[in-house]
């Protein structure tokens, strides 16, 4: 404590052992220490005051679209991260496709390295992909610091990023699993995506009912079998449907390596509310119904789905018709995830610490960057989220810092209103005036980089 340059003191901090008072010591980029509310200020250091908003660890985003280079009309880094850090998010780990090129060598992750090295507004890491032709880029990849690798099970939505059939699977998990590496699986059954009716026009119900439920379950059970062969650590990307939840559940205590993850959009909208016409609410798989939402809500609960990340995968707003079955899928909601998640917790009776283990420790588990990230903790970096938790707002797209402003959220009134941001002991945000571009480029189990 002697050696602190900043002391961020609230009545409430979100540490791993619980809410508390308390006096959050940080020295350069770091906690330092965590001390009682009324520690002494040592000579020199500079003391933040937050009063009754609750210091929260900074949110880790594991799931994010940035689409740069490429599309960048579509997001791009720094509007990404500008509107990650409005919303509390300090670190952010960018997918591989709908960016051109994909990051699935490493010239292409290069590539995405050098676009994203002076925009990123925060910390920022990269997945990488497999595709049917590149199981010889994974480990190159693996070990030029990717968090791991994306796969697709049916069709990705763009001709760059193919999806793998299950021998293409095989071969992918069978490499990756030499290097103990980490397969994230987008996990929808072609053939039961074949076989659906496909209508087509403005009304939500035909589109819902070409993504059944039916195509998630087999994809799950079709991903745990492999994953079970060949002892491979899987993930479950953008869980949507609750009956697959039983199948994890099974092969977890089966012995199968499986985490699984859901979104923002499952646990806050539901299908009987989305209009006819209204494509901002599409995504693939699909917002389901209220009594499904509520079995996703248990998981969560009782541990079977391990976290909350925004899958946030904007695209420019002619792409979002009135016809489900042409519309860009995407729920663009970065900026919005913590308050639509707070929201939606408080309602159910659940509080901050919940919302902070699903969304920043074990999503910063998930990639290896628990010892850093995700913990208001001695020794992470001093990455913070200051919340006022019982204030409101009303959701206008116009203030959103995203690059294409459309979002399902427009017009709701949610909970939580992020007061400032910091980065490793930086404030990057407060009462929406940003500073200039902090972040840095994570490496897998590496320290991070500049460029």
């Amino acid at each position: 404590m002697s050696e602190a340059e900043l002391v961020l003191r609230s009545t409430r901090v979100i540490t791993p052992e619980g809410s508390r008072a308390a006096s959050v010591a940080v020295t350069g980029e770091k906690i330092t220490a965590v001390l009682p509310y009324d520690a002494p200020v040592p000579a020199g250091a500079r003391l933040e005051d937050v009063g009754d908003h609750v210091v929260l660890p900074g949110i880790v985003d594991t799931h994010v679209h940035v689409n740069d280079p490429g599309r960048t009309e579509w997001e791009g880094f720094w509007t990404a991260t500008r509107a990650a850090a409005a919303g509390g998010i300090t670190t952010l780990v960018d997918m591989p496709l709908n960016s051109i090129p994909p990051t699935t060598t490493v010239g292409h992750l290069r590539t995405k390295r050098e676009v994203a090295a002076d925009k990123a507004h925060i910390d920022v890491g990269f997945w990488g992909g497999a595709l049917p032709d590149n199981v010889k880029d994974l480990r190159p990849l693996h070990e030029a610091g990717v968090f791991g690798f994306k796969a697709f099970l049916s069709p990705s939505g763009v001709d760059e990023f193919p999806h793998l059939d299950q021998e293409q699977l095989a071969r992918s998990l069978a490499e990756i699993a030499a290097f103990d590496g980490l397969l994230i699986v987008h996990a929808e059954d072609p053939h039961h995506l074949a076989t659906a009716p496909q209508q087509g026009g403005p009304e939500y119900a035909h589109f819902l009912a070409s993504r059944p439920r039916g195509a998630e379950d087999t994809a799950v059970a079709a991903l745990l079998e492999q994953a079970k062969r060949f002892d491979a650590r899987v993930h479950v990307l953008h869980l949507s449907s609750s009956d697959a939840l039983p199948l994890i559940a099974g092969a977890r205590a089966d012995g199968v390596r499986v985490s699984v993850e859901t979104c923002p959009h499952y646990l806050t909208l539901t299908a009987e509310e989305v209009p006819d016409g209204a494509s901002e609410f599409k995504c693939c798989p699909p917002i389901r119904e209220a009594a499904n939402q509520d079995l996703l809500w248990q998981a969560l609960a009782d541990g079977t789905i391990d976290c909350v990340v925004t899958d946030h995968s904007p695209s420019t707003a002619d792409l979002k018709t009135d016809d489900f079955a042409t519309a860009w899928g995407g729920i663009a909601g970065l900026q919005l995830s913590l308050p639509a998640m707070w929201t939606a917790a408080r309602a159910r009776g659940l509080g901050l610490e919940d919302v902070v283990r699903w969304m920043s420790a074990r999503t910063a588990h998930l990639v290896g960057l628990d010892g850093r990230k995700g913990a208001v903790a001695a020794g992470h970096d001093a990455d913070f989220a200051v919340l006022a938790p019982d204030e409101t707002f009303t959701v206008d797209p116009a203030a959103l810092q995203h690059r294409n402003r459309v979002t399902a959220y427009a017009g709701k009134t949610l909970y939580g209103v992020v007061k400032s941001t910091w980065l490793r002991g930086r404030r990057i945000v407060a009462d929406g005036a940003f500073t200039e571009p902090k972040g840095q480029l994570l490496d897998r189990a590496r320290p991070a980089r500049t460029s």
